[in-house]
């Protein structure tokens, strides 16, 4: 079992869709990387920053999956990141109501020596200087550096996001992030583009069309599982890339075909974040259920 880090948000949603609205919940990249990642027996550790105004009961279900929670800093007097933001029918599109840094504006990261030997490093949605900052305190020398970003960023800190690049091993992104990155027309041009910037392997989400794996020679797809009732697709991706860590976290050689297996997994454990809001479904989620739609999903895609 490879020793896994995860860096990103812990923080509070609000979500808005056409039926419902979910109030303050628990949200962040790395709850729901880590939620994810904890079903493969990660056991991984969380580095993030919450306030004062953080219950508890929300740590305590984080150590009860099994991750480490002791490199989330709590700020007493400070508040926790919050975010809102309101989905209509088309799923794909969202509006960002409200970002409230709070806290995170003040995030420094520190690495412990034991979590400095990690040898899967899976960074979440967060600014590009705070992820180098983490990556600059850890000396594994097999590391798999894995990045999970956002349009913000590439918007807002496109150069300190260029030098994360360079230094991944695997980038995740979305079809209109893919594109705009790497400037091209086409996803095809954009995952070669994105190869020479750094990383040895694309991973280019398409939402409800499914996943594509690229490396400099190979190429594999997979469409979506087909779920029924879409509730809430708010940290999707990032259960994705839990999904997908959380199983190399288990494997010895991460070679092309443990990495296509990667994203089957990923894209199965993204498909039961969508069904509940916020992360309600993760946080029930077993074993058993998650073996059980991976089979039946081998099944739709197998011919």
């Amino acid at each position: 079992m490879k020793k896994t880090l995860i860096v990103g948000t812990v923080a509070f949603d609000e979500i808005e869709t056409p039926l419902e609205n979910s109030g303050k919940i628990l949200g962040g990249a790395a709850t729901y990387i880590g939620l994810s990642s904890a079903l493969f027996n990660s056991k991984a550790s969380i580095i993030s920053i919450v306030g004062g105004d953080f219950d508890q009961k929300y740590l305590d279900l984080l150590k009860s999956k099994g991750l480490n929670t002791d490199s989330i800093e709590i700020i007493s007097k400070g508040k926790t990141f919050y975010w809102k933001g309101k989905y209509h029918k088309d799923w794909n599109k969202r509006d960002t109501l409200s970002t409230q840094l709070n806290v995170l504006a003040e995030f420094n990261p520190v690495v412990t020596k034991q979590d400095s030997s990690s040898e899967i490093i899976v960074l979440g949605n967060l600014h590009p200087a705070v992820q180098n900052i983490v990556l600059n305190q850890t000396n594994s020398d097999n590391k798999c550096v894995i990045l999970d970003t956002m349009n913000f960023w590439l918007d807002n800190s496109f150069e300190e996001l260029s030098k994360v690049i360079k230094k991944v091993n695997i980038i995740i992104i979305n079809d209109e992030e893919a594109l705009q990155l790497s400037g091209k027309d086409t996803l095809f041009n954009a995952a070669d583009e994105i190869l020479k910037m750094g990383p040895k392997h694309v991973v280019i989400k398409k939402g409800e069309h499914g996943a594509m794996l690229f490396n400099k020679s190979e190429f594999f797809t997979i469409p979506a599982f087909p779920v029924k009732k879409v509730k809430d697709p708010t940290g999707a991706g990032d259960t994705f890339a839990g999904g997908f860590s959380g199983f190399l976290s288990q494997k010895n050689d991460l070679d092309f075909e443990t990495l296509k297996l990667a994203v089957v997994h990923g894209t199965v454990m993204a498909s039961f974040c969508v069904e509940g809001f916020g992360t309600s479904q993760m946080e029930k989620l077993n074993k058993e259920t998650v073996e059980k739609r991976f089979k039946e999903f081998k099944k739709y895609t197998r011919y």
